[in-house]
């Protein structure tokens, strides 16, 4: 294992961050009718006139990939090549934007007055504009923003409008048609439709591909994407998907463009609209339909207070850069382009490793909020509080204590390279007031203490006093608690790897430095569907968490050993507290499957089950996190042992039915436990 620290180079405090600038200011002073109406000449690829919508999808229609596809589809069905290529046509009248300048500047007139109302301020970096603006010009530019709100794409779109710049074709899902008036609204400003899932359906996948193709080889407009498929309710970065991302890739591959440059954007929200929404979709209400009725339904949030957005435009990454050395383009020239062809496996790894690494640059240009610290020490004091003895006379947390810890956690987290946005200029009790009245929802301030608001919550579900049964009680702080943690989660990327690092210290039988990073080897490997983990990169994270965890003093790492410093002991309980709930809930479904899980249990049937398992501990006592009920972290522990091999599907049964490895999910769940001797079996197991 290699003893330099890799990551020196990367020193968080020497990283230069863009200035910004608040585009709701102009707003606020000057008529939002005359900036919807203004002069819009956006700079295009290589100074191109684009094409309108319907000459695009005549292209697409006539291109040689589609011809083949139907051709093929004809000789293997049977079926008349009209009738195919009628059937092409409605998929595609289906899918295809219609971008209208008229429909974009109703919007910008429009957000204009919403923004306005919702937000205190809209601030993007201006040096990442005038990147984008240089790339749009050169190559094709695929936009990849973070996902955490539906406000993302409408954003991104009047944000491009605001700085002159070509405005993006945008991926949306289905959902959004079903809106009568708004659906067609999205897609006269650039929104184009597909299906959530088209599995084997090659005729659908044919067009949808070449219509994102044929966009981009003649620079019709930026094309723009979420590489996470679906919003994050919990405010952590999902895995990537890569079906998209594979298409925009392609021409480039095969020599059809010179380059194309993928922009990773970061949208950061002080508070999310969605906030109580996400906490019940994660407790399993279902989500409400998306409806032109429930949009106006949802006008209640104008009258609310959402604090900032920060968006950062990060460094446009060239494909032809990362792919130098990693593809050898020469086996895209032994079949006819036009030939549809499954991705190699050499091409599969490096489009993953690639939206890894762009998801990983959208993580660490988001910009965190003070409140985000505020509420990472206010859950750990809640769950700390819950198993003292004391915890009904001294709830909570003082006020200047709260606010001296997150001055404690500020310094660390920027020393941990977090572009943190603190007013520094302002007093540090003032800072910690705003964010607590801005989020008054989730905390109380009573007698100078701070604490969650989850007997709030619970006396408030609506029902007369006294009929509350123990479960809805427990639900209603669950939201509360699942709200708290989707801000918490917001910083998870910047203390992740010393977590993963203080908690293999904890688990691991000796200080030695082989053991420490064994069990950090395993976390990491149990965790790589939770948190973005670069595939291969163990050694380099483990590397960079040892050396931040010595930058700030809380290790000392030599050749043999991992030792905690008498200083440090503050940071790793911190940290080790950060990642507690995840190992908790990992074990608890572990638990779950070896003691409830039946024969006849299907994937179907798999979260409803481990919530009743979950609550029924929570409301005996035995559990102490309330974020177990998230069916996010649910979901990736069953993908996680599925990926592991502890669980199979079984083939010919029901639909989805699971077969448990019993023996080997014990040892997982005694390994999360810190049980070393089963530790030693799993590490040469997996």
């Amino acid at each position: 294992m290699a003893s330099k620290a890799v990551y020196t180079h990367r020193d968080p405090m020497l990283k230069k961050r863009d200035d910004f600038e608040d585009i709701l200011e102009e707003r606020r002073s000057s008529s939002d009718l005359r900036y919807a109406l203004k002069c819009y000449t956006p700079v295009l690829y290589k100074g191109l006139t684009p094409c309108n919508a319907s000459l695009l999808k005549g292209m697409v229609l006539q291109s040689d990939q589609l011809h083949y596809v139907i051709s093929q589809m004809s000789k293997g069905t049977g079926r008349a090549t009209d009738d195919i290529q009628e059937e092409a046509m409605a998929i595609l009248d289906e899918m295809a934007h219609s971008l209208q300048l008229s429909t974009i500047r109703f919007f910008a007139f429009t957000l204009s007055k919403v923004f306005k109302t919702l937000f205190r301020s809209i601030c993007v970096n201006e040096e990442g504009i005038q990147r984008l603006q240089q790339a749009i010009h050169e190559h094709p530019v695929v936009l990849l923003p973070s996902h955490r709100s539906y406000m993302d794409f409408l954003l991104m779109s009047y944000l491009l409008y605001t700085y002159d710049l070509a405005l993006p074709v945008i991926a949306a899902g289905m959902d959004f048609m079903g809106m009568k008036f708004v659906g067609e609204m999205l897609r006269m400003s650039g929104a184009f439709f597909i299906r959530r899932s088209f599995g084997g359906d090659k005729l659908y996948w044919a067009v949808f591909s070449e219509y994102v193709k044929t966009m981009l080889k003649i620079g019709f407009a930026p094309v723009e994407f979420f590489l996470e498929g679906t919003r994050s309710r919990t405010s952590k970065s999902l895995t990537p998907k890569l079906g998209l991302l594979n298409i925009v890739m392609d021409p480039f591959l095969k020599g059809e463009v010179f380059d194309v440059n993928l922009v990773p954007i970061s949208i950061s929200y002080e508070r999310i609209l969605e906030e109580s929404l996400y906490a019940r979709e994660l407790l399993g209400v279902p989500k409400p339909k998306e409806s032109t009725s429930g949009l106006f339904k949802a006008r209640k949030v104008l009258s609310e207070d959402y604090g900032s957005i920060h968006v950062y435009f990060g460094q446009p990454v060239s494909v032809r850069s990362l792919a130098q050395g990693k593809v050898n383009r020469c086996q895209f020239s032994l079949v006819p382009r036009h030939i549809p062809k499954r991705p190699s496996e050499e091409i599969h790894s490096f489009v993953n490793d690639s939206a890894y690494k762009l998801v990983r640059a959208q993580e660490e240009n988001m910009v965190l909020k003070p409140w985000v610290l505020l509420v990472s020490l206010l859950l750990q004091n809640h769950h700390q509080n819950q198993g003292s003895a004391d915890a009904g006379q001294r709830k909570g947390v003082a006020l200047d204590e709260l606010t001296a810890q997150a001055l404690w956690l500020r310094d660390l987290s920027r020393e941990y390279g977090a572009f943190l946005h603190w007013p520094d200029h302002t007093p540090p009790s003032e800072v910690v007031s705003s964010s607590l009245s801005l989020h008054q929802g989730l905390v109380r301030i009573c007698e100078g203490r701070v604490h969650l608001a989850v007997e709030q919550a619970a006396a408030g579900v609506g029902q007369p006093q006294g009929t509350v049964t123990p479960e809805e009680e427990l639900l209603s702080q669950a939201v509360v608690i699942l709200s708290c943690v989707s801000y918490r989660n917001q910083a998870l990327h910047v203390f992740l790897r010393p977590a993963l690092l203080a908690s293999a210290i904890h688990t691991a039988s000796s200080n030695n430095k082989q053991e420490v990073f064994n069990s950090f080897s395993f976390l990491r490997n149990m965790f790589s569907n939770e948190f973005i983990l670069c595939p291969g990169a163990t050694v380099q994270d483990f590397e960079e968490a040892c050396y931040l965890l010595m930058k700030t003093g809380a290790l000392q790492v030599t050749q043999q050993e991992v030792l905690v410093t008498e200083s440090g002991h503050r940071t790793v309980a911190f940290l080790t507290n950060m990642l507690d709930p995840f190992l908790q809930g990992y074990q608890v479904v572990c638990r779950f499957l070896c003691e409830e899980a039946t024969d006849s249990l299907t994937e179907k049937l798999f979260i409803p089950a481990v919530r009743k398992f979950i609550i029924k501990l929570l409301l005996e006592g035995r559990l102490r996190y309330a974020e177990v009920l998230s069916s996010d972290l649910q979901k990736n522990v069953l993908a996680a042992l599925l990926r592991l091999g502890a669980v199979q599907k079984v083939k010919g049964a029901a639909p989805g039915t699971l077969k448990i490895n019993t023996v080997m999910v014990n040892s997982l769940e005694d390994t999360l436990g810190g049980k070393l001797p089963t530790q030693k079996t799993v590490s040469a197991r997996l």
